[in-house]
């Protein structure tokens, strides 16, 4: 399929998906929302790991406003409801491991949709800004779900009233983000990076995710009967046998995946 706002390119089980509106800071437009959800989707079924990043000096300016004279005219509602939460949980109940390479600014929902993916590697020249006071709005696209679980209550209010540019650095020190990475090996990086999940236990990592979204709206209870389930699922798999055979003989494992 040949999309018009954004790439898509599998290799070596990895799908790269490249925000591709630099001319405007990659804002996300209605279609490009839509072509997102559809490779996510696509994606999923054939890949073992997804990296999501941004074409030129930006990962995502945030939502694409458009025309001055238009402004007014956005339903804001509407589009949160059935354009921003369809993709957010899409990427969040994905079935595979999913990268945010932050290779520049990631501002307003840009940087919450970096947010809901499992990992976010940042360049060292990006930053984070929750913009939407600026305009007069509060952050959306799961902000307010994601940054306080990830940073604590007060950092998270301070970033949304104030509205001020977060470093990668920063972000680093604060838990918000994995990892920083020098600009010129960023790409490498990454590339190491999802490469070592795509030869890994896909359905242990599926488990990781599952066990992890959920542990907050848990009790220890529920947590523990989740975590007894969801192991004894992957106990069933080659994987898992293929994981003690190397461990025992002291070799990588070379695992299958899904």
């Amino acid at each position: 399929m040949t999309y018009e706002t954004i790439t898509l390119t599998e290799a070596e089980g990895t799908a790269t998906i490249t925000l591709n509106r630099p001319e405007v800071m990659n804002a996300l437009s209605t279609l490009m929302r839509a072509e997102l959800l559809d490779a996510v989707k696509r994606a999923e079924k054939t890949a073992r790991v997804i990296v999501l990043t941004g074409a030129g000096r930006a990962f995502c300016s945030g939502q694409d406003l458009g025309d001055r004279a238009k402004v007014a005219q956005i339903d804001l509602e509407r589009t949160l409801r059935d354009e921003y939460e369809p993709l957010l949980r899409a990427i969040m109940d994905c079935p595979v491991p999913t990268i945010a390479a932050v290779n520049g600014a990631a501002a307003g929902a840009g940087a919450n949709l970096a947010l809901a993916c499992d990992v976010v590697i940042a360049s060292a020249s990006a930053s984070f800004i929750q913009a939407f006071t600026r305009i007069g709005l509060m952050p959306d696209a799961g902000g307010t779900y994601w940054l306080p679980r990830q940073v604590g209550f007060a950092r998270a209010m301070g970033a949304m009233l104030f509205a001020d540019k977060i470093t990668a650095q920063q972000a680093a020190d604060w838990g918000m983000i994995w990892e920083v990475v020098a600009d010129e090996g960023f790409a490498t990086h990454i590339a190491a990076r999802a490469g070592a999940l795509a030869k890994g236990p896909t359905v242990a990592y599926h488990g990781v995710k599952q066990a992890l979204r959920q542990t907050y709206s848990n009790d220890l209870e529920a947590q523990l009967a989740l975590e007894a389930r969801l192991q004894g699922g992957c106990g069933l798999t080659r994987d898992f046998k293929e994981g003690v055979v190397a461990f025992m003989e002291k070799r990588p494992a070379a695992f299958e995946g899904r």
